[in-house]
């Protein structure tokens, strides 16, 4: 069993790219949905589908590549709040990731967003992870 399910998410994902798989399977959650949500918003991945045939449910997600170089288009996915040491921002302090390229996954009062998205809301929270 592990105990930090968001880490465990990225990296599926993370060990799916460096794999070279087309899908990849995770157990889902809301949370995990919502996160989904905003990669596929974002243009990190290509598809998704939640499949709630059995008790808890999956996610699958069809990973995106760049079609000439066959490089996947996410590069690096970072969880930054964890367990054992919460990381937090308001509003003013939340990061940039890249200047701008990259997006940070914040868990607001108002949601799951990404750090634009929560900028643009005036709303602050934990931040999750980066993704570039």
């Amino acid at each position: 069993m592990y105990t930090d399910p968001i880490s465990d998410y990225l990296t599926r994902l993370r060990n799916a790219i460096l794999a070279n798989h087309r899908v990849v399977e995770i157990p889902a959650s809301n949370l995990k949905k919502e996160i989904t949500k905003i990669l596929f918003d974002q243009g990190y991945i290509l598809s998704y589908k939640f499949d709630d045939s059995s008790n808890q449910g999956t996610i699958k997600i069809a990973l995106k590549y760049n079609k000439e170089t066959k490089e996947p288009v996410i590069k690096k996915l970072e969880r930054i709040s964890k367990p054992g040491l919460r990381k937090y921002s308001g509003s003013t302090e939340l990061p940039r990731i890249l200047n701008g390229l990259g997006i940070a996954i914040v868990s607001t009062s108002h949601g799951v967003m990404t750090d634009k998205q929560a900028r643009r809301e005036n709303v602050g929270g934990e931040v999750l992870c980066y993704v570039y």
